[in-house]
């Protein structure tokens, strides 16, 4: 009995985040991911590691250790452990762990290091609690929603790099540095995203010209993708609107879109 009720405990703690004790530990997990990503970017500046790699060393490994017994927790807690070892965030889990250990026994592999910058996608986890839940929702589902649009946007943008980035082979040559149709692909891209690093520049007027209406197709470009998430961030905010809230009644909130009233116990609803 009294292991059941210290497991029940610690699911509350761990996974219910509209408790007191829940909230207080996904905030408490939120800072400790974002101090454990910061010493990780500390310790790849050299004259901080040179200076301060010792403390860098043992704070990261309380870290480390703070985030293993959480993930044993998480095991310990899970209804079904084998299915949240397998899950997304189980598997970033232990890759946010794993490394540390693994180069104290190969040292060599310390670069692997850098692998637990993916403790930040546990935020994405901690950003769960009750209060963000629809926001995430309504993102969520406009992306969805987005993704045919956005996905044939995409190709037209490629079709036309690859147009433009052969044109200016055949225009440049490899002369002015347009190696490769890849190469002046690249070059489109850069320009078309007005990105400009400067490596690569055409240097006849027919090119300059071709350059030209890159520069001004980009600007119109870039505000499409904007525009069509924003369009159905907007759809998806006024359809939720619409959707019936929690029965004034009786506080259930699991109905169907279009109902009028509480299917336990028949109030009638209002919508948010």
């Amino acid at each position: 009995m009294a292991d059941t009720a210290l497991k029940n405990r610690l699911t509350e703690i761990i996974f219910e985040a509209d408790t007191p004790a829940g909230k207080a530990f996904d905030v408490g997990l939120f800072v400790a991911i974002l101090v454990s990503v910061g010493l990780t970017m500390l310790q790849s500046v050299h004259s901080i590691r040179a200076a301060y790699g010792t403390v860098l060393f043992w704070l990261n490994a309380a870290f480390t250790v703070l985030f293993t017994i959480e993930y044993l927790l998480r095991i310990y807690c899970a209804k079904r452990p084998v299915r949240y070892l397998h899950s997304f965030f189980g598997v970033v889990d232990l890759l946010a762990v794993l490394p540390f250990y693994i180069g104290l026994f190969i040292p060599s592999t310390r670069f692997l290091d850098v692998i637990k910058v993916l403790r930040m996608l546990r935020i994405f986890r901690v950003l769960k609690m009750a209060q963000y839940v629809g926001e995430a929702d309504l993102l969520k589902n406009a992306l969805m929603a987005s993704r045919r649009k956005i996905g044939i946007f995409l190709v037209a943008v490629l079709t036309i790099v690859i147009i433009i980035g052969s044109l200016m082979y055949i225009i440049e040559g490899e002369d002015n540095g347009f190696t490769s149709i890849p190469q002046a692909v690249y070059w489109a891209i850069v320009t078309l995203t007005t990105v400009g690093y400067g490596d690569m520049s055409p240097h006849t007027s027919l090119g300059q010209a071709l350059a030209a209406c890159i520069m001004i197709i980009g600007y119109s470009i870039i505000a499409v993708p904007t525009g069509i998430i924003t369009a159905e961030i907007g759809y998806a905010v006024a359809k939720d609107k619409k959707k019936p809230g929690t029965c004034p009644s009786c506080g259930h909130m699991d109905h169907a879109a279009d109902a009028l009233h509480c299917n336990q116990c028949g109030a009638k609803l209002t919508s948010r």
